[in-house]
Formats: C-alpha cells, structure tokens, sequence
C-alpha cells in the first residue's frame, strides 16, 4: 500500500513539473518557384519597359522560420511568445542582415486567461494586417494585383534594391502602400469571443516624444493606437478596424518622393488608416469584399497630405479536396497634395491556384496586374505592370 502511494505522488510530482514547462513548436514556410515581371512606365519623354524572370522565393508566403510556445500558469491563465523571423534561401548567408532576409517578423511576450481574453507585449501584427487575411481571397502572397494588400515580386526581389526593377513613384500599388503591416514597442489586447464579437485595441509607444527645434516644428513623436471588432455569426464574418501612426512609420509617409517635388516629408506625420471586410462562405465558393481608407497628413500643415482608398471583391472555390482557385479585382484612387491636386486612378486583379499534394505542400500558380493612370496636375505618368509565379511551398 505504501508503495503504491509512493507511486501515485511520485506520477502526481512528474505530472505537476511537465504542466509547469513552457511548451515550445518550431514553424516556417519555405516556398520557392519561378517568378516573372513585366513593367512599363510611360513617362512624358519616354517609356521605359522592364521585363525579369527567373527562379526565386517567397512568392505565395514569405519564408519564415518560426518559435512559439505557451506555458500553463494555472486557474486558466497561461503564459505565451512568439519569435518569427523572415529569411533567405536564394542568399548566400540564409540571415544576411544586409539585405531584408532577416527581418524580425513578429517578436512578443504575453499573458491570457480563459474567459478573459490576452495581451502581449513587442514586434506584431496590426488589427488590419490580421484582418485583411481572414477576409481576402489571395492570402496576403507577394504577387501583384491585390489592390488592398499591394505586392510586387520579381526574379531578384531578395536583394534590397532590386537593379532591374521599374521604381515609379506613379506605381501607387507599391508595396506598403496599403495600410502598416507591424509595429514594434506595441502592447495589444484581446478579448474572448463573445456571442460572436471579439475585440481587439493596441498602444504603440517608443519612447521618442520630444519637441523638435528649428524651423520644422512640431513633435518627432513616433507612437500609433488602434481598435478592431469582428463579429462571426455561422458562415459570415464581419470586421472594421481603425489604426492611427504619428511620424515616419511606414508606407505612405516613410519616402519624400511622392508625386515630385510635392514631397511628403517622413516626420510630423499623422497617418490614419481604416478597414472593413466581410466574407461569406457558400460552401463550395467563398466571397470576399474589401474596403480600405488611408489618409497621411502633415502635423504643420493640414493641406499637405497622401489619401489612397480602395475596394475589392474575390471569390475562393474548392473545386476537389486537392484543388483550390481564387479571383480578385479592386481598383481605388490615389490623391496628393500640391497643384491641381495631383490624383491617380489605381486598378488590379489577380488569378491563383493551388494544388495540395499533402496536408502541408502545395503546388502553385499565381497570376496579377496593377496599373495605375496618368497622375492628373502633375507630370508622372502612367504605370502597368504584370506579374506571374509558378513554385511549390512547404509548411511545418
């Protein structure tokens, strides 16, 4: 009897220390294939075409390589992290710091409790970026022709600067136009789902508040806030989420040549951005539609200001178990200030596939296009641009 009760609190210690350990998964997705890019851009004087192609990465998911893990702190709390980071398989150093290879993805600590909701601290996600993927029939992959979530891929995108690529500042379908990926220094809330709403707010606060001297004025403060509420009833989900960065973030605000000499300088920036999206699922076909709002305006002067707005619509249809093919088109408007008001149309469309071989690989092949008009009041010109992939991913 002695000894089975020795047993019994020995299992019972054991049982207690694993609960107590952290446990951890290691992730990523390696996607490799073959890309081609054919842009043009007409100009006043001349049009300079560019045409690139060959085998590269990242095409339909950027790679990754991943840690996460939770830890159970009883009573229903629990402690969690996550460290993700992109890199490059095309490069000779997988991590070359030189290059955007290694870029820190997502890196934060958090705590939950059941029937509360979390929060974590550190590099992640936006309200919008999370709520873009769970109401877009692309996916979020690297491809042109998502007019919300804009991308360009071509055969030497790994490097920094590609050599062969058309740089426009016309092309208003640029990566980063649409809307602020992730943020760091970023504490963000989220609540339970709740009769099918779940909230979600951030706090961005980097510690640079200070008053700027000189002639330029104003505060060099470099902090955002945002909310998000996404309400799922059965097949149909429903999101609206809003997020606000002050100075030089990203995107919009972070390049003085947009539109010429109408610059828009990367500091004293206020750059709000919205989003709704709603997805219905019909069983064999999946809809899709977006709307999206951004507006960057100088803390100085009101009337200096970058504004791009767009919609979109798509469809998702499972044709066999194995087989999946997605459809999109958006077009918007792109608007600055300076004379005339320089303004722009944008359009876009894109075509995909996949064909799962296994529960983790797929085969796949992407088609997209963008083009942005001639840029009224102003003397850029038109841009067009297409963009195709064919390549095999793996997750774990």
């Amino acid at each position: 009897m002695k000894k089975s009760l020795l047993a019994l609190a020995a299992m019972g210690a054991f049982a207690g220390a694993a609960q107590a350990q952290s446990s951890v998964t290691v992730y990523g997705i390696i996607d490799m294939g073959y890309v081609g890019s054919s842009q043009r851009l007409a100009t006043p004087s001349a049009v300079n075409k560019t045409q690139v192609g060959g085998f590269t990465n990242g095409a339909e998911s950027t790679n990754r390589l991943g840690f996460r893990g939770t830890e159970d702190l009883g009573g229903g709390a629990r402690a969690f992290f996550t460290v993700e980071m992109a890199f490059g398989p095309n490069n000779t150093n997988l991590f070359d710091t030189s290059t955007t290879s290694a870029q820190n993805r997502q890196s934060f600590v958090g705590l939950g409790k059941k029937g509360l909701g979390q929060f974590a601290i550190g590099n992640q996600y936006t309200p919008i970026h999370i709520a873009v993927g769970q109401t877009s029939a692309n996916g979020q992959n690297n491809i042109m022709g998502d007019i919300i979530y804009p991308s360009n891929t071509v055969s030497n995108y790994q490097t920094t600067t590609p050599a062969n690529t058309v740089s426009a500042p016309s092309n208003n379908n640029g990566s980063s136009a649409g809307y602020t990926v992730r943020a760091a220094n970023m504490l963000k809330i989220e609540s339970e789902t709740v009769a099918g709403f779940k909230g979600t707010a951030f706090y961005v606060a980097n510690g640079n508040d200070s008053d700027q001297s000189g002639t330029t004025g104003g505060k060099n403060d470099r902090n955002g806030w945002g909310v998000g509420l996404n309400y799922a009833w059965q097949k149909l989900l429903v999101t609206a989420n809003y997020q606000s960065f002050t100075a030089n973030q990203n995107g919009l605000t972070a390049t003085p040549t947009i539109y010429g000499t109408n610059a828009q300088t990367g500091t004293n920036i206020n750059d709000n951005q919205f989003y709704g999206g709603v997805t219905y699922d019909f069983g064999i076909l999946k809809a899709y539609a977006q709307y999206i709002n951004r507006k960057a305006t100088s803390e100085l002067n009101a009337n200096q200001y970058v504004k791009r707005t767009a919609q979109q619509i798509g469809v998702k249809a499972n044709f066999t178990s194995t087989i999946e093919a997605w459809a999109s088109a958006g077009n918007g408007k792109y608007q600055a200030f300076g004379t005339d008001a320089p303004t722009a149309n944008i359009v876009a469309y894109q075509l995909g596939s996949n064909y799962w071989l296994s529960k983790r690989t797929n085969l796949y092949a992407i088609f997209g296009a963008t083009g942005t008009s001639n840029v009224s009041g102003a003397t850029n010109a038109a841009y067009n641009g297409t963009n195709y992939a064919l390549g095999v991913r793996h997750t774990f």
